[in-house]
């Protein structure tokens, strides 16, 4: 009885550590310059996606930061999409392009960017440079 108790307690355990791992997956939001400018001010870790909903690439990029974003690393990335057909101006503020571009950021400083990646070794390099202090 003992023992099964303990291997219940256990199985919780490890559930319960594996769904809040997944719960610290961060959120991409809709780029708003306020709330950008208020995680910079803050010396967050920002991630900005410059997405078109008919881009491939931009699709697979989403795919491998929806993987990566579930590690609890990036529990506390900021990232902020914006539309390539519809944010055109914030597109300009930030010398995008070009969809599927990420540009990342550590408060105010860029920290690389990246044009077309959808490797998840070179895209996880990318949200590394935001953590280096």
């Amino acid at each position: 009885m003992r023992i099964q108790s303990l291997i219940k307690t256990m199985v919780a355990t490890a559930a319960f550590v594996a769904a809040s791992q997944f719960a610290q997956a961060f959120e991409a939001k809709k780029f708003d310059d306020a709330a950008f400018k208020a995680a910079q001010a803050a010396g967050s870790e920002i991630l900005v996606h410059v997405t078109a909903p008919w881009c491939p690439t931009c699709v697979s990029q989403h795919k491998t930061l929806s993987e990566i974003g579930n590690k609890p690393d990036y529990a506390k990335l900021a990232v902020f999409n914006i539309d390539f057909d519809t944010q055109a101006d914030a597109m300009k503020s930030f010398k995008a392009n070009s969809q599927s571009t990420l540009i990342a950021f550590k408060g105010a400083t860029e920290t690389g960017r990246l044009v077309g990646a959808t490797k998840a070794d070179a895209i996880e390099g990318l949200l590394q440079s935001t953590m280096k202090k």
